[in-house]
């Protein structure tokens, strides 16, 4: 692929590898574009990777009346389901009621939920009596428990639907390429037509001619805007705002269940969830103001201790700092509504849209930004559309990823997201047969004892890099497979086995070290 980088000229070339960027790769190839897209870390490893794992309509968003929002999400969520049927599951969701009051309330916002999903929806609301909902939480706080109310969402699994993208861009003829950065753009006429980039792994620059380039780097996509109007020494005002979110991870006997549970406002009006998710429970989250563009947010104490007391108000066994598996970050992109008109200084995160802006500059340089995991496949269709409209790509052919079934996700509903860390099929789609490239192990006594406690096998690792572009340790056991995100520790103890595997599939250095210490704080032990 960097050889057919080199071939150019390109149609399209995407700046960014996360739930956007792929997006947009995959729907210009299935139009028959040639296209390239360019991260300069790995698929997935920014805000595309640290979601609460949920494809959703967007329940909050009812009571702040963004009803095209909610539809938009909710034919989009359908899309999902449709499209990566083994890592997209229906998942019901429990709202407890402490006061009976509350229950007509929830009803009634839950039940116009239902009704905007219409025939998209995906189980029907009820109101459940105090036994139903311990029935269906068990875990959850009795005490002054009056009832419930019990509506359906979805859940999936992030990074390993980035892959399933990248994948099926790739199989329409895109290149796709993890560690390649972008050092400029290149102008011309006082357009952009192109940009310069460089293979982290080797040094080797290209240079690059396209008729688009789309900007789709998430909360650093003012970065190359600024680059953009450097050219033309034009001032250009900040677009995103980042707002960090915090998760925990702890161990399922806290909810023993396969529901998840909602509080929709707690004391200090926030919201709450506590998701099984690959036989944990991710509890969170929360979302606050931050400057900091870090691709590895730490998680504020702060927010921790926020996490835990809340989650202590509805569970019987409060989980305690000792109990966290794990403990991470990310950083959505919020899309400033005052960035056109002057706006400065700190903005509440509530204050800022979470819908999708297409900025397109006087050179062209097409930049887009906001939204969801949800919503990516809209959000790449508006941004094609939004470029032929401007004429940098004519003769658009029609969108073909409505019913788009994505590569190596079909099988059994929710098959990946079961309890195995992964999911049996993966590695054995016929695009690898997980052999070692040296056609020999070079595994130590006891490896396989190591990896077959996480879940993992040394077939796995080795497809990881063969056929899902891993190249560090930290690419497979944060996203290829969730270690990382699911039990810190455990993943340390992995990392020098899945190290020497995949050293003997690529001949690079893994970064064993650099993942070590990314363990010890997701660890909370530094």
């Amino acid at each position: 692929m960097l050889d057919r980088l080199e071939a150019g000229p390109f149609d399209l070339v995407v700046v960014g590898g996360g739930a956007t960027g792929l997006g947009v790769a995959l729907d210009a190839a299935l139009r028959g574009l040639k296209v390239a897209l360019l991260e300069s870390h790995d698929f997935a490893k920014g805000t595309s990777s640290r979601a609460t794992k949920l494809v959703h309509g967007g329940v909050r968003y009812l009571a702040q009346g963004r009803i095209g929002l909610v539809r938009e999400s909710l034919r989009e969520r359908t899309a999902l389901l449709h499209n990566a049927p083994a890592l997209v599951r229906p998942l019901p969701f429990v709202v407890p009621a402490y006061r009976l009051r509350d229950i007509p309330f929830y009803t009634a916002g839950l039940g116009l939920y239902d009704m905007l999903a219409g025939h998209d929806g995906l189980g029907t609301t009820r109101v459940l009596s105090r036994r139903q909902t311990e029935s269906r939480l068990p875990g959850i706080r009795p005490q002054g428990l009056v009832g419930g109310v019990e509506y359906w969402d979805a859940q999936f699994d992030d990074a390993r639907l980035a892959v399933a993208l990248a994948r099926s861009a790739e199989a329409a003829g895109a290149v796709m390429l993890n560690y390649v950065r972008v050092t400029g753009l290149v102008h011309e006429l006082g357009k952009v037509a192109g940009l310069r980039a460089e293979d982290t792994e080797t040094g080797r620059g290209f240079l690059l001619r396209s008729r688009c380039v789309v900007n789709a780097t998430g909360v650093w996509s003012d970065e190359l805007r600024h680059v953009d109007a450097r050219s033309s020494k034009r001032p250009v005002r900040k677009l995103i705002r980042a707002s960090r979110g915090t998760h925990l991870a702890v161990d399922r006997a806290f909810l023993p269940s396969d529901r998840a549970l909602l509080v929709p406002r707690t004391a200090d009006k926030r919201v709450l969830f506590a998701v099984p998710w690959l036989g944990k429970v991710l509890l969170g989250t929360t979302d606050v103001a931050t400057e900091e563009l870090a691709h590895e947010p730490r998680p504020d104490p702060a927010e921790i201790d926020y996490i835990l007391r809340e989650a202590g108000r509805y569970l019987s066994v409060p989980p305690a700092r000792k109990d966290i598996r794990s403990a991470w970050a990310g950083l959505r992109p919020l899309v400033d509504p005052d960035a056109g008109h002057g706006g400065h200084g700190p903005v509440a995160t509530r204050r800022i849209s979470r819908e999708h802006s297409i900025e397109i500059s006087p050179t062209g340089l097409v930049t887009v930004a906001g939204g969801k995991w949800t919503t990516y496949r809209a959000m790449a269709q508006d941004t094609l559309q939004a470029c032929g409209r401007a004429g940098l790509l004519a003769m658009l052919p029609p969108c073909r990823t409505q019913d788009f079934i994505l590569d190596g996700t079909v099988g059994e509903r929710g098959a990946g997201m079961r309890e195995e860390i992964w999911a049996s099929s993966w590695g054995s789609d016929g695009r690898g047969e997980g052999k070692s490239a040296s056609g020999k192990d070079i595994g130590m006594p006891g490896d396989d004892d190591v990896l077959r406690r996480a879940g993992l096998t040394p077939a796995l690792i080795r497809n990881a890099a063969q056929c899902e572009y891993a190249r560090r340790v930290e690419d497979v056991l944060a996203r290829r497979s969730r270690l990382l995100f699911l039990d810190a520790a455990q993943a340390a103890r992995v990392a020098p086995v899945a190290a020497r595997i995949l050293q003997s599939e690529t001949g690079l250095d893994p970064a064993l070290d650099d993942f070590l210490g990314l363990a010890r704080r997701y660890a909370l032990a530094e």
